[in-house]
């Protein structure tokens, strides 16, 4: 029997990204080994067997949500991606494709997993920012965005210029050898517990602007309506 770790299953409105708005229920996983000192769902890092569920009771959770009226899925965490959950999320992939969902994965910007990218529908492909204290390799981003840039964005959290300035540096290595256009999207960063940052939110916008706007500053919208602690929306 199929067995995964889970974290959370629940129904909601994208948050961020360009597709912002949009009605989906997300599969939460739990375990995470990247470890960005700036994350806001540290509480999904431990790889407590505690939280092991049923596939079918995870399509089950799936299927009561949806109403067969939602039919898009996001697989987040956590890190979904991690080895340790590739067997089990790939039944899971299989599953929801034969049952007709579209499936976008969260993916943490450390690793390309082609038996998972492969089959999924979309990639929101993080690149780790200085501030995060993770490093997303150039080499690597420029293979992912060559191979998947087509059903695919590039998010990056950026707290300051510092973090702006290594997302435009790491652009232009991308475009630069060639690899096919697929929308960069700048999330202006949230430390924990923060109301709305407003004056973040502005200095990366002026960065894009004076940069040339290569970039989509898009914001959380989740923490703007419910605040920036509640989870599950």
């Amino acid at each position: 029997m199929t067995t995964l770790l889970i974290n959370s299953i629940y129904r909601a409105t994208e948050g961020e990204g360009i597709h912002i708005g949009t009605p989906q229920i997300f599969v939460r996983f739990q375990g995470c080994h990247i470890g960005c000192v700036n994350c806001d769902s540290k509480e999904t890092w431990d790889f407590d067997p505690s939280y092991t569920i049923s596939l079918d009771e995870v399509m089950e959770k799936v299927e009561v949500l949806s109403q067969d009226v939602i039919k898009r899925v996001s697989i987040t965490g956590g890190d979904p991606l991690h080895p340790s959950h590739i067997p089990s999320l790939l039944e899971l992939v299989k599953e929801l494709k034969a049952r007709n969902y579209f499936i976008n994965i969260e993916a943490a910007g450390t690793r390309v997993v082609k038996e998972i990218f492969d089959l999924v529908d979309f990639i929101s492909y993080d690149m780790k920012t200085p501030s995060t204290e993770v490093r997303t390799s150039k080499d690597l981003l420029l293979r992912f965005v060559k191979e998947y840039g087509t059903k695919a964005q590039i998010k990056a959290v950026v707290a300051d210029k510092r973090d702006f300035e290594s997302v435009f540096d790491a652009y232009h290595f991308v475009q630069n050898n060639g690899a096919p256009l697929a929308p960069w999207c700048l999330t202006p960063c949230y430390e924990p517990g923060e109301a709305f940052p407003m004056n973040r939110f502005q200095q990366v916008v002026r960065l894009n602007e004076s940069f040339g706007m290569p970039f989509r500053v898009i914001g959380q919208q989740h923490k703007w309506v419910y605040g920036p602690s509640e989870k599950l929306v």
